[in-house]
């Protein structure tokens, strides 16, 4: 049996027939499961090395309408696939419908995607107090728009929407941008089961999950929030009917989150799933931090192994390798200096140093919350206005 915190000790896994596959557009997606969108993370090497564990819809990082059309470098770089990737899906940002218009059309077009995810729910206050990203849906027209004109070119290629509840709980907006995207056109939406006030604390509200199903009844609606094991996915699509799970901050530093989840669910709906193995022994972790480290350098050269930096917390998260080693792992300089790391650690501890249970659901990156939501001035005056907002609002970096 595979491990579990006491939250899931009770769970089975799916039972035959017990879930459909959720199609977005022509896709199949099985194990019903999507890697959310995530900047600095979501990268070609991380979705490489998370489909060797399982399937699923892979999620680039997110990039701009703007940054595309414009030609910008390294949304460029961002909005690279490998060639033996697929489906190969994007998440566009954008805060007006003539440049998601343009950018929709050039990724479908030429063929370069395969689907197309909307960011509506970033909660930062770069981006909220500019009119993007959380901020739209308190304006449907002007949130409709945008999503129609998406929709409206990017012929055959499925387009999503995802987004928060809304910013507050005195501003939930989330039934009705469901009800909007569904009527023009969208293929599914997903839900972030908090506001963008909560940032990343507090519990995920799946009960908001189960109203947008309700609401929503012609395409596929997936939730996210607190799939920390592969248990939480089960209980979420259970307790709301929901189609599928977007999985975000539980796969960091874990991408075999995705082979325990392809597990659960088993390979086929009709097969039903089983239980997943144990968690990888620190020796096993070591193997995939190497792995991880030397696709991120090749895809990005020698800063790559800067950009893995972060990650060495994530992977030990959860292992008893003490507050030494970790802080060692923060000034990795190359690869030979990460493997020296590692050797060393694996001489000083038992190689064979089996996970923590109690760190399953210790949450990874973002904690930060709840803070009020930063708007532009008068914001709220109009909800019925679809004037984009400025035009600073759309010069966001893509990759966050």
């Amino acid at each position: 049996m595979g491990l579990r915190s006491e939250v899931n000790e009770h769970v089975e896994p799916a039972a035959s027939g017990e879930f459909a596959v959720p199609r977005i557009g022509p896709l199949e997606v099985w194990p019903p499961v999507v890697l959310a969108p995530m900047a600095g993370v979501t990268n070609a090497p991380f979705r490489s090395l998370c489909r060797e564990f399982g399937a699923g819809l892979y999620v680039s990082e997110m990039i701009t309408a703007r940054g595309l059309v414009d030609g910008h470098l390294k949304t460029s770089r961002l909005a690279h696939f490998d060639p033996d990737e697929t489906p190969r899906s994007i998440q566009l940002y954008g805060t007006e419908p003539e440049s998601i218009g343009r950018a929709t059309e050039m990724l479908a077009g030429e063929g370069r995607v395969d689907h197309i995810d909307m960011n509506f729910g970033c909660p930062m206050p770069k981006v909220t107090r500019k009119g993007g990203g959380a901020a739209i849906p308190l304006k449907p027209r002007l949130f409709e728009s945008i999503v129609r004109a998406a929709v409206e070119q990017a012929g055959p290629v499925p387009v999503t929407v995802k987004f928060r509840k809304g910013t507050d709980d005195g501003h939930l907006t989330f039934l009705e941008a469901g009800r909007i995207a569904e009527s023009v056109g969208a293929a599914a939406v997903s839900l972030h089961a908090r506001t963008a006030e909560q940032l990343y604390s507090g519990e995920a509200d799946w009960t908001a999950v189960a109203a947008l199903k309700a609401a929503v009844t012609s395409i596929p609606v997936f939730g996210n929030g607190d799939v920390w094991e592969p248990w939480d996915a089960l209980r979420l699509m259970r307790s709301t009917g929901c189609d599928g799970v977007v999985v975000g901050r539980g796969c960091l530093g874990r991408p075999w989150l995705f082979g325990d989840l392809a597990a659960v669910f088993g390979p086929t709906p009709d097969a039903g799933g089983a239980e997943p193995g144990e968690p990888p022994v620190l020796a096993d972790v070591a193997r995939a931090m190497v792995r991880h480290a030397r696709l991120l350098v090749e895809w990005a050269g020698p800063h790559g192994i800067k950009d893995f930096r972060k990650h060495t917390s994530w992977y030990l998260k959860g292992y008893a390798t003490g507050p030494a080693i970790r802080h060692a792992f923060q000034s990795i300089t190359d690869i030979d200096h990460l493997d020296g790391l590692l050797v060393d650690l694996l001489d000083e501890v038992d190689p064979d140093m089996a996970l923590d249970p109690a760190s399953l659901r210790v949450p990874r990156s973002h904690r930060n919350g709840p803070r009020p939501v930063a708007l532009p001035d008068g914001w709220l005056d109009d909800p019925e206005d679809a004037t984009p907002p400025s035009a600073e609002a759309e010069l966001l970096v893509s990759g966050g």
